[in-house]
């Protein structure tokens, strides 16, 4: 009776509802597919924009948290805990930081091979939560487009015992996962072209909501200094001519000062941005960010009033 229940309760729900306009998918031409695709894609920005006030809660949120020294753990399982984990992973490269960090179901196998029974397994989220020892300078996000997955909810309900911030994100209204959260953010993007399959509009609604809240919250931050991603870490060939583009755009300075400032910092994308931004030294520029809490733009003005 029970499981009952819960079947019914799912297909009730607006992403699992079937979606008239691609009723006959299967006889459609490719091109007709394509289009009919592109259109349902293109109705998710409105989905996100209707939660924009949310999602700027978020970034204030996380950057006081990262500020704090806290973390930013985003949770999830199958489609949604890969899109968490694309994230964080591309955080560390983008922004050189390992404070936003995820958690899926099944653990990091998962993200190439799917684990649908670690879904279910309620047990296993509170562990996996339980072993990153969360506390009130952290804040978790738990991602279900349904809202129910049991791995989620009770990884994101232990986060709350033990005092984290916590956000729901899904696309569902008045889920488990909302009800247990601080706040949540819902993108009501409605079914899917393919019925359930919420690899499509539901994921790409929420990789767009996290790409807003991680980038937005380094912002605040002043790991960006304009719309440069000025905290790179210059670990390539490729990184390190990125590293080179931002200080010259930044400065206005030419190759070879660009180049000296980056070997004087130590490889050290930001603390050459100061150098050549203020004409100080390596020391007097590392001493301004470690003042300002790494951000960029108030390091470069405690620098020149030195």
């Amino acid at each position: 009776m029970a499981s009952r229940s819960k079947a019914s309760a799912l297909r009730r729900l607006r992403t699992e509802q079937s979606n008239r306009a691609a009723i006959d998918l299967d006889r459609k031409s490719a091109l007709e597919i394509a289009e009919l695709i592109n259109a349902e894609d293109s109705t998710v920005a409105s989905a996100v924009k209707r939660v924009l006030p949310q999602i700027a809660r978020a970034i204030d949120v996380v950057a006081a948290a990262l500020r704090q020294g806290g973390r930013l753990i985003y949770v999830g399982a199958g489609t949604s805990g890969r899109i968490g984990a694309l994230d964080a992973v591309e955080c560390a490269p983008t922004f050189n930081t390992d404070r936003v960090q995820f958690i899926i179901a099944g653990g990091t196998k998962a993200l190439a091979v799917a684990s649908e029974i670690s879904e279910d397994d309620m047990r296993q989220g509170r562990e996996e939560m339980a072993r990153r020892k969360p506390a009130k300078r952290d804040v978790v996000i738990g991602i279900a487009s349904s809202g129910r997955t049991p791995f989620t909810l009770a990884a994101l309900k232990e986060a709350h015992r033990r005092g984290a911030r916590t956000i729901a994100l899904t696309c569902n209204r008045n889920s488990p996962l909302e009800r247990g959260a601080h706040f949540a953010i819902v993108t009501q993007v409605g079914p899917e072209v393919v019925t359930g399959s919420s690899r499509m509009k539901a994921a790409t609604a929420h990789k767009m909501v996290l790409n807003m809240i991680s980038t937005g919250a380094m912002a605040r931050l002043g790991y960006i200094y304009g719309n440069l991603m000025v905290n790179v870490s210059p670990k390539n060939e490729k990184l390190r001519q990125r590293a080179v583009g931002i200080l010259q755009r930044a400065t206005r300075a030419d190759q070879g000062s660009v180049l000296h400032a980056l070997s004087k910092s130590g490889n050290r994308t930001r603390v050459a941005l100061v150098m050549l931004a203020a004409d100080v030294s390596k020391s007097q520029a590392a001493s301004a960010l470690k003042k300002t809490g790494g951000h960029v733009r108030n390091a470069i003005a405690v620098a020149r009033n030195r």
